[in-house]
């Protein structure tokens, strides 16, 4: 018996390594139980009819955040525009409202009694950065997609979808899209001709058309949730150029943002050249913390602008000497041409006020981009955003 256990041993041996080799490294011999084939999964496993598929469950539920601030005559209609688009999963959306006294807080109750998808939070800091930061600190399920949407814009069908596709068929960390902006009355359609012309934008990638690409900076649309919480979220010391701020750091740790040519959202600019006064002077102010905050050198179509302001003043001094005129004057003929040529482009009067509204949008940036760097410098400390239990909020349905 000795003996021949002997030999069968290295035959046995033999045929184990050679199942080996057949099986391949990490692989196993096992013998599948007969009588598991007569077991249906189904009777093992069972789910909720109404149960969403696996991949769509986990990779496509979003949060969609609405900051606003007195917008009773959008709020109703954005809501219902962003949530009539089928390609949503398990969607929530929250409108952190900075304390609206015409009525949009009653109007966004009323919505969220009737559907559980909506909720209204109370932003005591007012500001959208702040009303942002503080409605994706209170989520109590993970969601992997954050989508940010203005209460006065106007947004194609199945736009959160769509985004949600567009990131995850790039890989971008954010997706960002392009402006339409529109207009009504005479200044408001004369800014809007301005806005989307190099005359009023510099060749802003996200204020001309053009095809889906890499870019540093867009109109904020959607954030991988995970990203946007790593890097901090939106400094709430920014009233404007936030969204900037947030992609340059966002971009330095490896983000990746894509503009997207698949929609293009409407945007209402203001309508007198004083509101437009004050939005592009708050604009300089944003952009110049920014550059305080983080020492990044000025694109040429931003430093362009910039020397308006001083351009202007020299006039002053002009009577003394008078080729201090000649910035200020080249810088007024050239924005008058070029809006008369647009109102010629598109056979419209009313646009030959373009030039106007252009220098009111440069003279007004250069002016708040100059009065925030000498009468101001952030102190460079970085970002802290509380845990859900130290932040002081109320979500109401």
């Amino acid at each position: 018996m000795a003996m021949t256990s002997a030999r069968a041993g290295p035959s046995r041996a033999r045929s184990r390594r050679s199942g080996a080799a057949r099986r391949g490294l990490g692989e196993v011999e096992a013998r599948w139980p007969q009588a598991w084939n007569a077991i249906a999964p189904k009777d093992l496993i069972r789910t909720p009819a109404n149960w969403p598929a696996a991949d769509a469950a986990t990779e496509n539920r979003v949060v969609i955040v609405i900051p606003c601030l007195n917008e009773a005559k959008a709020i109703a209609t954005v809501i219902d525009r962003i949530l009539d688009d089928p390609g949503l999963v398990d969607p929530l959306l929250l409108v952190a409202d900075g304390g609206s006294t015409d009525g949009t807080r009653d109007i966004v109750s009323e919505i969220a009694a009737r559907d559980p998808r909506v909720r209204l939070v109370h932003n005591p800091a007012r500001l959208q950065s702040a009303g942002i930061n503080l409605a994706t600190s209170l989520l109590d399920d993970r969601r992997p997609w954050m989508v940010r949407v203005d209460a006065h814009a106007d947004y194609p069908p199945n736009y959160v979808s769509t985004l949600i596709a567009e990131a995850r068929a790039t890989g971008a960390t954010s997706v960002v899209v392009s402006m339409d902006t529109k207009g009504e009355g005479v200044f408001q359609r004369a800014t809007a001709a301005a806005q989307n012309s190099v005359l009023g934008t510099g060749g802003s990638a996200h204020r001309l058309a053009g095809e889906g690409r890499w870019v540093d900076h867009g109109h904020h649309a959607l954030f991988r949730l995970d990203a946007f919480e790593a890097v901090g979220g939106y400094d709430e010391s920014f009233s404007h150029n936030e969204d900037a701020e947030l992609d340059l750091r966002l971009t330095r740790e490896g983000g990746r943002i894509w503009l997207t040519d698949k929609v293009r959202i409407g945007y209402h600019p203001r309508s007198t050249p004083q509101a437009l006064w004050k939005q592009y002077f708050s604009y300089g102010k944003g952009r110049a913390r920014t550059v305080l905050k983080h020492f990044t050198p000025l694109k040429v179509r931003q430093a362009l602008p910039l020397a308006v302001a001083p351009a202007v003043a020299s006039l002053l001094a002009a009577p003394l000497f008078w080729p201090l005129a000649i910035p200020a004057l080249t810088w007024m003929l050239a924005t008058l041409t070029f809006g008369l040529l647009l109102a010629v482009k598109h056979r419209s009067p009313a646009i030959a006020l373009s030039g106007p509204a252009a220098m009111i949008m440069h003279l007004s940036w250069s002016a708040g981009f100059w009065w925030q760097l000498v009468s101001d410098r952030p102190k460079p400390e970085p970002l802290e955003i509380h845990p859900p239990l130290l932040r002081s909020a109320t979500v109401t349905s």
